[in-house]
């Protein structure tokens, strides 16, 4: 066809991408690269492109190197097919679709906006901000709140603008509303007297509220205004349950890719940086109170706008699709209220126990380090280096191991090829010398005062609880995540000093329930595999019961432990193995850490073989769902959930084959934790219900924590179970899922005292 413009492609570095055959033949473009020579990264320094920028009316930008450099933006993947400045037109390297064809979708949209801005049949959108405005006077206010009242509008968007992250840390600066998705208005909080906050009070009833990111904005307004919220709806829940990556949520990404707004924020973010440079403000330290209103007003009420743009899209995709609605409606909404409330009341610790545990970490981690300097090679290290070994240095630690210590390397290599010191290298390396073992206590120690117990302490409310977040839009296999100042789901396991400091009030007790074995539980339930099933109503010990019945074990189940532990470290080791497509390799691996005796990779596809023979029903179910995640690229979980699986059409079998893997993972582990979720979530409408006193305050992998009354806690473990343990379609019939339950004064269980008692005298 005619090409009527002048285009450029621009790319990293010279490479053998058909471009012309990616782009279809659909334009002429001059070719051009960032760097001239091949480079794995381009530093600035690198470039030495020369290009005339007004002979071209479009220029393409082909990765990430290609956006930054010309347009200052980094995320290829939120800025692919959208214009830029009227002239850049970002893209995705088509490079990587052949490993990671989960990114067709992106370069095939991408692709559409490309040509149809070169050939003249999309144009720039252009809209005026007149109808995005600010409110500062109480007339104004009640005038539109009245308005949105009086419409035939079923939803109303919402969103605050404060001061904090955390309802206790900050104040709300203005609520911007629309309920028209041409318009809206962002209402400073300096207007809302007792007169405006009924009448928005009376819009909340009557209306279906929507925001992005809901728990974040209720638990700030329902905090500063007691405002209720019958009906509320949140887009950036909708959005995970149509495309469940984690970085894909934000309300910029979803206005560019979705609504005619694009990327409506960059005026506020470009007044952000030269307020910074100006002022010598770090960005972590501005706050939105620095913005003035002028400049906060549009920007504010299009959040409003954009959010309901967005949700009815939404809204129509997914009442086509019954399973995702479901999911919404049952899961997400009530989860999200559920650790609202969690979030409000927060992780009871011991402020004086804190500050005794960091001084006792302080001591300990003393200790080690005068240990490790005591060693002569260090100080042989030191006269041959001429400087003070440093072991927090990976270069100088990497030199000590290997050159003066003489120690064997694993084999494990760092990306730039170089013998590897991390973690798992050091606890090997630790078998042949003291000082790998004592440099990893050492930085485990560290990382638990600098990271966890150095941190909490400022962060904490005055009634000692801190207030962090757990979130259900976060990973993949549709688990929950923490973040914020605090995550849960990340406190060490192996040193009870930080969990010894979550620590009940007086008159009260830690109760910690744990789901057991419940990944395999639902594997048995969905396998219907009746062998499998019946390890489980026989109670015992489960691993030693598989034990016994893959191995044919002459012995009773309770004696299986101590009689043949090999035998259990490899029934369990396939167990939690195979259903995630762990290979004989693999088996052979973790039963030999695990056990300490070698185990060969041929004994490993023994039992795998004999296991597969036992319990036939399992190892049907996970070649189903091996077939149908490698036909179809996605599968979906038996509530509903939706993983998609596109990778699995990868042309690296590495990357196929894993992520068959994560679909079965997703099978077992979202429906584990949707069980663990609305177990939860029902406790929660009880304790309310019923006015109790017990609270709980965090989700943690498949554990409920609350903090109960002693007078309570015969009643709350009782109805948690039966909440836990109801029938939600993933049941084996006689055998509910087991759940254990732990009392004590603090998280640790009584770990900390054991560990730490004699210190603390």
């Amino acid at each position: 066809m005619e090409n009527r413009t002048r285009v450029a492609l621009i790319d990293k570095a010279p490479n053998r991408t058909d471009y012309v055959r990616h782009f279809r033949n659909e334009f002429e473009f001059d070719h051009y690269h960032l760097c001239s020579e091949v480079k794995k990264k381009v530093l600035k320094r690198d470039v030495d492109i020369e290009i005339d920028m007004d002979a071209y009316d479009w220029i393409i930008l082909v990765g990430s190197e290609a956006l930054l450099f010309f347009t200052a933006e980094r995320s290829i993947t939120e800025h692919s097919g959208r214009l830029i400045d009227n002239k850049f037109l970002p893209v995705i390297n088509p490079a990587m679709l052949a490993f990671r064809p989960e990114a067709r979708r992106s370069w095939e949209e991408s692709l559409e906006n490309i040509v149809g801005y070169i050939n003249g049949t999309l144009k720039p959108v252009e809209f005026s901000t007149d109808k995005f405005r600010g409110i500062e006077t109480k007339e104004e206010a009640v005038e539109y709140i009245q308005a949105a009242l009086d419409s035939d509008c079923e939803y109303v968007a919402c969103d605050t603008e404060t001061t904090g992250l955390f309802p206790r840390d900050g104040h709300i600066l203005g609520v911007s509303l629309a309920y028209e998705e041409d318009a809206g208005v962002y209402i400073l909080t300096d207007v809302i007297d007792e007169e405006v906050e009924a009448l928005l009070q009376d819009l909340f009833y009557k209306k279906e509220i929507v925001f992005h990111n809901a728990k974040f904005d209720l638990a700030f307004m329902e905090y500063h205004f007691n405002f209720k919220f019958p009906k509320v709806h949140d887009t950036m829940l909708m959005h995970y349950l149509l495309n469940e990556n984690p970085g894909t949520h934000g309300l910029k990404q979803l206005a560019m890719k979705h609504t005619k707004y694009g990327d409506y924020e960059k005026p506020l973010t470009q007044y952000i940086d030269d307020y910074c440079k100006r002022n010598r403000v770090l960005k972590a330290q501005f706050t939105w109170d620095m913005i003035p209103f002028d400049i906060m007003k549009v920007y504010s009420a299009m959040d409003s706008v954009v959010t309901l743009c967005v949700f009815y899209l939404f809204k129509d995709a997914l009442a086509k699709n019954p399973k995702l609605m479901n999911v919404y409606d049952t899961i997400l909404i009530p989860g999200m209220l559920f650790l609202k409330d969690c979030q409000d009341i927060g992780v009871p610790f011991d402020r004086k126990r804190l500050e005794i545990a960091q001084n006792l970490m302080e001591k300990d981690i003393t200790s080690a380090i005068d240990e490790l300097y005591g060693y002569s090679e260090i100080k042989q290290f030191e006269i041959g280096q001429g400087k003070d070994f440093n072991p927090n240095s990976t270069v100088q630690l990497r030199s000590l191991l290997f050159d003066y210590i003489g120690l064997k390397p694993t084999g494990k290599k760092t990306g730039t090829g170089a013998h590897s010191t991390d973690a798992e290298v050091l606890t090997t390396l630790a078998e042949q010398h003291k000082v790998p073992k004592l440099i990893l206590d050492i930085r485990q120690k560290s990382k638990i005062k600098n990271t966890y117990l150095d941190k909490i302490i400022p962060q904490l409310d005055r009634d000692s609880r801190l207030r962090t977040n757990f979130n259900l839009h976060s990973t993949t296999s549709g688990r929950l995540s923490s973040s914020g100042k605090l995550n849960m789901q990340q406190i060490p396991r192996d040193n009870p000093i930080v969990k010894g400091c979550i620590r009940a009030k007086e008159g009260n007790k830690i109760v910690a329930m744990d789901l057991t074995t419940a990944e395999v539980y639902v594997a048995a339930a969905l396998a219907d595999d009746k062998n499998l099933q019946q390890v489980f109503r026989a109670g015992g010990n489960f691993h030693s019961s598989i034990a016994k019945l893959v191995f044919k074990l002459p012995c009773d189940v309770e004696d299986v432990g101590t009689m043949y532990s090999l035998e259990r470290q490899a029934a369990k080791a396939v167990t939690f193995g195979i259903m995630y497509g762990a290979g004989a390799k693999k088996i052979s691996e973790q039963v030999t850490k695990d056990s300490g005796s070698y185990f060969s990779v041929s004994e490993a596809q023994e039992v795998i073989n004999d296991y597969f023979h036992q319990f036939s029903g399992l190892k049907n179910w996970l070649e189903e769902c091996k077939n149908f995640i490698e036909a179809n690229a996605f599968i979906y979980s038996t509530f509903g959930r939706k993983r998609r699986l596109e990778n699995v059409k990868s042309a690296d079998k590495g990357i196929a084959s894993h992520e068959v893997r994560s679909g079965i993972n997703f099978l077992v582990q979202s429906v584990a934790s949707d069980i663990n979720l609305l177990g939860a979530i029902d406790m929660n409408s009880y304790i309310k219900q019923h006015k109790l006193k017990s609270k709980i305050f965090a989700l943690v992998h498949d554990s409920v924590l609350a903090e109960v009354p002693e007078h309570e806690i015969d009643h709350y473990c009782k109805k948690l179970k039966e909440f836990i343990q109801a029938d939600r379609g993933v049941y084996i019939e006689g055998c509910p899922v087991g759940c254990d339950f732990d009392v004590a004064g603090d998280y640790s269980l009584g770990k900390f005292e054991k560990t730490y008692g004699e210190l603390l005298q």
